[in-house]
């Protein structure tokens, strides 16, 4: 990206403060406290071991502690008498304790809790590593994660606080907080050097549009095709052009990965084929050398570039490996149907393309996606519910139902309205649908069976930026370039604006849209430290909402801390609202 940091940012801090506190509680709770002297990764498989007491890690999971009762239950019938010891991180919940006793292992095995919290992936992402936070919390509406992330923000506190100011939207947000500051006023209060500014906290669903359309970055789509986990990726047969898979750590550690992970894709080739050239020109460099240049090179720079050579012949593979799947899917296309939901145009040729996509069978998450961004960003979905929804129970199955059902009641498919037929309704939509004009679009949508809070705020925060001039994403002018310049993320636009105003002045109607119990909260900090940002996303994050918010402060001067209960993308987003065990 052509584009560099203003001088004036600050510098982050340092966040390898906390994986030393974690590996130092790892190794004092393993070895010191447990004895344990072999580890094993949990798999839902017997366990095969002579030792006589086994220790588990896990995080509180019911099917989890299900599979530990199998295990005793199998070496009791065997005649083996072990002991057995459960150490749930970052907490303990009755609901595991429960199931031990269902299952009659309650006296068999005794349990501890680790006090785990935060996972940094990278210098400025860190991670509670809670996928099934988004789905507890806004489906299931339990709140038994809100104190572990109060928990995690009080110990960011304590390490690198006190905050100058807290801004939040969302309910979730709002208890979060109020745990956390509950956890403040209980414990010891200390002075310290404050090295974090401003705070916010973001519900996830403020912002579904972002996460459900296709990322175009280069971290977000690795993310998409090989799943990143824990900052690592498995790299599979058609990457490594061998029989074997390899992980690798994708962070700032990785010079190549560094430079292309903010980029839109279509720039990632030419970086990586001018890198190659440098290689070469490094390399050449040897010819005409002495002996004690030829030593200095060979001690000083060889290790270097063979190290950055492998990862660029890796992340060319990978891109390589995109592109093919990509093409494949008729990527371009999906995205023309994507951009037109944002805009607001060719609805009528949208709808078409969905269906046949679900008429296909392409990709049952695929077109999940696409349903719901139609609904979400136009409240459309009764306009198409009784075919499309219809066609997908034909190509996919109807032990979907309660998964449409979990959907609805998030709001991402939105019901047609009683007394509001499909003809009706058609009617309605056919008149205006070929008139291009917004107002007219917003007008027969309004009509509807919900109001398009979507088109609303996209008005009122100018997301789909202006499109009579091509936008040059090699020089991009704002976060819209993730999105290939047809959207701004509304998570990062509500940053953004709150950053500018100084607070919520100015945004009520935007809060009313989104219904977001928005707050704030000013300290005392002196002003060099407000321009670094701590941003905490409840329920995921996205890689293309990081990438935007990294922009943002290259821009502004700002440098950000993203921490999440977890990495999130589409897919990850829909699966956890699966529901297909009828």
């Amino acid at each position: 990206m052509a584009h560099s940091a203003r001088r004036d940012s600050p510098e982050l801090p340092d966040l390898s403060l906390l994986k030393r506190l974690v590996r130092d509680q790892l190794i004092y709770l393993l070895e010191q406290q447990h004895e344990v002297d072999k580890l094993y990764k949990v798999e839902h498989k017997p366990i095969v071991s002579i030792s006589d007491q086994i220790c588990f890690l896990i995080r509180p999971r019911m099917q989890t502690v299900k599979w530990i009762c199998d295990v005793v239950n199998a070496d009791k019938a065997a005649g083996k008498f072990r002991r057995y010891k459960i150490i749930f991180t970052p907490q303990k919940f009755y609901a595991c304790e429960a199931v031990l006793e269902e299952q009659g292992v309650f006296g068999d095995v005794t349990t501890d809790e680790w006090a785990f919290y935060l996972l940094p992936l990278d210098e400025d992402i860190i991670s509670l590593e809670l996928p099934e936070f988004f789905r507890d919390n806004f489906l299931a509406g339990d709140q038994r994660w809100v104190r572990t992330a109060g928990s995690a923000l009080h110990l960011l506190h304590s390490l690198f606080g006190p905050f100058s100011k807290v801004y939040g939207i969302g309910r979730c947000s709002k208890m979060t907080y109020e745990s956390w500051r509950e956890q403040v006023e209980q414990g010891e209060q200390k002075a310290r050097h404050a090295e974090i500014g401003n705070v916010f906290l973001i519900d996830r669903d403020v912002d579904f549009v972002t996460p459900l359309c296709s990322q175009v970055v280069y971290e977000g789509l690795v993310d998409d095709i090989f799943r990143i986990k824990c900052g690592c990726v498995e790299f599979g047969p058609e990457v490594t052009s061998s029989d074997k898979s390899i992980k690798v750590m994708l962070n700032s550690q990785d010079k190549v990965f560094n430079e292309i992970r903010n980029e839109h894709f279509s720039n990632v080739f030419g970086f990586l084929s001018q890198k190659a050239r440098n290689l070469q020109t490094a390399y050449d460099k040897r010819r005409g050398m002495d002996i004690q240049q030829m030593k200095t090179f060979v001690s000083e720079e060889l290790k270097g570039l063979k190290q950055e050579h492998r990862l660029l012949s890796l992340h060319i593979s990978a891109s390589e490996s995109i592109m093919k799947k990509k093409t494949k899917q008729d990527f371009q296309e999906l995205l023309k149907t994507e951009h037109c939901l944002l805009e607001g145009f060719e609805i009528r040729e949208c709808i078409s393309f969905i269906e046949e996509h679900i008429n296909r069978q392409v990709s049952m998450i695929e077109s999940l996606r696409l349903l719901c961004l139609l609904s979400v960003t136009e409240n459309a979905l009764c306009v198409i519910r009784s075919v499309s929804c219809a066609g997908f129970r034909q190509s996919y199955g109807a032990d979907h139902l309660l998964t449409f059902s979990n959907l609805r009641q998030l709001g991402l498919l939105v019901e047609q309205q009683p007394g509001e037929t499909l003809t009706v309704m058609e009617s309605k939509v056919g008149k205006l649908v070929n008139d291009r004009t917004a107002v007219k679009l917003t007008d027969a949508f309004s009509s509807l069976a919900k109001k398009s809070h979507f088109r609303a705020l996209s008005k009122k925060l100018n997301l789909v930026p202006k499109s009579d001039e091509e936008y040059d994403l090699r020089v991009p002018r704002d976060m819209a370039y993730i999105f290939s310049g047809a959207y701004i993320p509304l998570s990062c636009k509500i940053i953004e604006q709150v950053l500018e105003r100084d607070g919520w002045t100015g945004l009520e109607e935007v809060t009313r849209l989104i219904n977001g119990h928005e707050f704030a909260v000013t300290g005392k900090i002196p002003g060099k430290f407000l321009r670094i940002i701590l941003v905490m996303f409840l329920g995921g994050c996205t890689f293309s909402e990081i990438s935007a918010l990294r922009f943002l402060g290259k821009e502004r001067g700002y440098k950000f801390i993203v921490v999440t209960t977890a990495i999130t993308n589409s897919s990850r987003l829909l699966e956890a609202l699966l529901d297909n065990n009828v």
